[in-house]
Formats: C-alpha cells, structure tokens, sequence
C-alpha cells in the first residue's frame, strides 16, 4: 500500500536498525529488539527529527524564517529543532521550562547545543508553560512585529503532521520484522510518536500492539492527547482507517518522582543495559520506559507476547546533567 504522506525534508538518517538484545531476552524469557532511533543522527539524534522532516517542510513551504516551541531545560526536542532548523537557515526560538527563570540552570547537556546554534533561550516559569499556546501566539505576533515570518511547532512536534514521522518508522519495522505479532512499546512524553505507531500500524494492516509507558502526567492524560491526536490526522488527512480510543495501551506507575527526575532504581536499569547490551539510555525517556518494561516483564514475562521492540528515542545528552546521581551507582 502507497501511503498518502505530506511533503518531508529528509534529514533524518533513516532507516535506523533493528537489533536483538540477545542478552536481556534470555533475562526476561522473551524476544527483544530495540529500534535504534537514537541513531537518526548524532547531533540531531532522537525521534524528532523523524517529525521535524515533515514539520520544517511546512515551515519552509509557508515561508518561515524563525521556528518557535517548547520543552523542558533540557528538552530534546528544542535541541533537535534549534540544529534542524539552522541546518536549513532558519532561526529558532524555544521557550524552555524552569522553576525560577531569573535562575536559568548550567550551559551543559543539550542547553550547550542550542546554545552553540544560535538559538534564543527564553526561560519560562512551569505556571507560564501550562499557557503555552497564549505564549506562542504573544511570541509569534512579536515577531512579526518585527517583520520576521515565524512557523510555531507544538511540544515534542506532538501534531497529526509530525505524527506521520513515526508512521515511517512502522513502514521501516514491518519490512525489518517477520510477519506475525509484535508489541511496539515506547516512551510516551507529548504524544505524537504514539500516536504516530498507533496510525503507523492501522494504515499497513499489522497485527502489532502499540504501549506507551507515560514518563510523566498519567494514564487518562496520555489516552486523550494520543486519541485526539489520532482522530486529528484521520480528519486531516482523510485517512480510511477505523479507530477507537479504547484501544489505546498506556502503562502507567513508572513516572516515578516526575518528569526528567530520577530514581535510583532507573538509572541503575540505564546502567544494567548500558553494561549487558551496551545500549545507552537517557535519564527522561528511555531509562525510565525500559525500567517499566523490565518490571511489567518480572512480573509476567508473558505481558507482552513473545516478540518485544522497544523503540529508542535518543536523549543520550540527557545523560550528562545526571553524572553526579549516576557516579555513585557505578
């Protein structure tokens, strides 16, 4: 089947491999693979960039000359768009979420590399966040104020355009793994890569499931940003496919103490794969989805069927902020 897909900038080095974890399998009594979208680039590592390609398309078809979104300090996404979009000439800003912002944290970690980029770093408070959409539009009509024609890009490129990024990566899987069931289980943070998997597999006729592990706010949440993200891109683009937000999987009880903090337990699972498959994961995402995998494995190693991918969405430079929580366990 042709999928209808919008216009896309490739910059994204894709397909990423598919690789066994041939000793975490025979831990946990299954089949696991792990999806190495960690490898969709080196500085613009991570599942973004997958929808930053369609994103940034349409940023470019509409003219634009500055990007603008959001995330937390050390928001992977920020950094992918700040580097994508001056790869292609454009400028960014991102609006980056800090307790006190007359108190920005250290230039390390992916703060260093928007930094390097040239993108502008505009500190906001959590409550300021929560208004993000009244912030973009304040933000947006600045710029245009000042006769600069910006291109606003949701958290995490969460939309039923970016979604199509992880639609891709399921065409990638479905040609990688032979036929038969799978479980696709990912970290669920804004939605759209969820999202994405959920149409991805809906559209080529799979007999796959998909199962978010929330890595912040809770189940409820996930299932209604996902499901309205879904039936956003099944409007949008007309796509003949049905869909129920009943079947959505989100597990749930793994955010831990919140989001982009971290528990001994996680970043002992980060170090556990790093040193058995040499797999490295991130403090925020990853680390804490595999964490919940593993339990949810222990405690029934049947959870999930008998073939597991594990989709690795990249934040390696997520890593270094935490080194003085990681040394002590090592």
């Amino acid at each position: 089947m042709v999928l209808p897909y919008p216009d896309r900038i490739p910059i994204a080095i894709t397909p990423t491999p598919l690789e066994p974890l041939a000793r975490l399998s025979k831990r946990h009594g299954v089949e696991l693979l792990i999806k190495r979208d960690d490898l969709t680039g080196a500085a613009l590592t991570g599942n973004k960039v997958r929808k930053l390609e369609f994103l940034l398309a349409e940023a470019q078809a509409q003219g634009a000359d500055t990007v603008i979104t959001c995330g937390g300090a050390q928001s992977n996404h920020c950094r992918a768009t700040a580097i994508a979009a001056r790869r292609l000439g454009l400028d960014s800003l991102l609006l980056l979420r800090v307790p006190d912002p007359e108190n920005p944290p250290a230039t390390d970690g992916n703060i260093l590399l928007d930094r390097l980029v040239g993108a502008e770093l505009r500190w906001v408070t959590p409550a300021e966040y929560a208004e993000r959409t009244k912030v973009f539009a304040r933000v947006a009509e600045e710029l245009r104020a000042q006769s600069r024609h910006p291109y606003v890009i949701p958290e995490g490129g969460s939309n039923a355009l970016g979604a199509w990024g992880y639609v891709r990566c399921v065409e990638e899987l479905a040609r990688d793994l032979p036929p038969g069931k799978a479980t696709l289980v990912y970290a669920a943070g804004s939605g759209g890569t969820g999202a994405g998997l959920v149409l991805g597999v809906k559209l080529c006729g799979l007999d796959w499931r998909v199962v978010g592990i929330n890595v912040c706010d809770d189940r409820d949440y996930f299932i209604r940003v996902i499901g309205e993200l879904c039936e956003e891109a099944i409007a949008r683009f007309d796509l003949r496919i049905p869909f129920r937000r009943e079947e959505l999987e989100i597990i749930d009880g793994y955010v831990g103490e919140g989001y982009a903090k971290s528990r001994p337990a996680e970043l002992r699972r980060i170090a556990e794969v790093a040193r058995t498959e040499g797999i490295l994961l991130d403090p925020v995402y990853t680390g804490k989805a595999f964490h919940g995998l593993a339990e949810e494995l222990a405690r029934d190693r049947h959870r999930f069927g008998e073939r597991v991918v594990f989709l690795h969405t990249g934040g390696i430079f997520g890593l270094f902020p935490k080194a003085q929580e990681i040394a002590p366990l090592l």
